[in-house]
């Protein structure tokens, strides 16, 4: 077990984390294998478990994220687990989302943890299996779908 893969790994969540918030979406595209299972299930009703290109999970998140006026993920306590050329990392997230930077009350904020697997592709890291565990919510969760009903009207909104 290296230090340098543990650290390879937990730095590929990390810029799953940026990618999103900063809409750099080659960034974000980039920690994905070109298949991948996401789990988010934990989040809400109606999100059964399920495995995509991760071309397609990508061009989903942009009108949502794009609707959004900002988003900050936190990620710690990276725990890690190598077997060869595959890991499992276990992370605490704190996911912020603002719809309207002028309302304080147009916020939503979940916490939990991911267990997240990945592969060695071509001495890369790549996420292979995404799990959202939401364990506490704050806020108005309502604002997710008007984030996402802007971000379709104005799908350019956070392009990069």
């Amino acid at each position: 077990m290296s230090a340098e893969d543990k650290l390879a790994v937990a730095e590929c969540v990390y810029r799953y984390a940026i990618g999103v918030d900063t809409r750099d979406w080659a960034m974000y595209r980039s920690v994905f294998a070109d298949e991948v299972e996401f789990d988010f299930s934990s989040y809400g009703p109606g999100l059964p478990p399920m495995t995509m290109a991760a071309d397609d999970w990508v061009a989903a998140q942009k009108p949502l994220f794009g609707g959004l006026a900002a988003t900050q993920h936190m990620m710690s306590n990276p725990l890690v687990k190598l077997e060869g050329d595959s890991a499992q990392i276990t992370m605490y997230m704190r996911a912020h989302h603002v719809f309207d930077p002028e309302d304080p009350e147009s916020y939503y904020t979940i916490g939990g943890y991911y267990l997240n697997r990945l592969v060695r592709e071509d001495g890369n890291w790549k996420l292979v299996r995404v799990r959202l565990n939401v364990t506490w919510r704050l806020g108005h969760p309502e604002i997710m779908e008007a984030a996402s009903a802007a971000g379709i009207s104005a799908p350019s909104q956070g392009e990069r």
